[in-house]
């Protein structure tokens, strides 16, 4: 299993908004997201500043990276973006995370 950590940009007016959101999440993205092979996967707001951390695990990074094609994806983003960071096609702006410690 691959482990996958990310921040990302949540604007500071909009926090109750994306809990809202992701509390009600649509089941067909996380029938996406469990397609894709997407498992343990949580999401942490830093009040102070509006970091959101994510972390998830997959058996298939590649495989979980073509979620980003499903159309499912696209109108989450498209949904997402009046509240967060995001690239000019509506993805999260994020900064990857390189594991430097592991307790087995």
């Amino acid at each position: 299993m691959e482990r996958i950590a990310q921040i990302m940009f949540l604007h500071t007016n909009a926090f109750d908004e994306y809990q809202k959101r992701h509390s009600e999440l649509w089941p067909e993205m996380k029938a996406a997201l469990k397609e894709h092979g997407a498992t343990n996967y949580s999401i942490f707001l830093n009040q102070d500043n509006g970091e959101l951390f994510a972390y998830l695990e997959v058996p298939d990074v590649e495989k979980y990276n073509e979620i980003a094609n499903t159309d499912i994806c696209k109108k989450w983003w498209a949904y997402m973006e009046p509240l967060m960071s995001t690239n000019p096609d509506n993805s999260p702006v994020t900064v990857d995370l390189n594991e430097v410690f592991h307790l087995d």
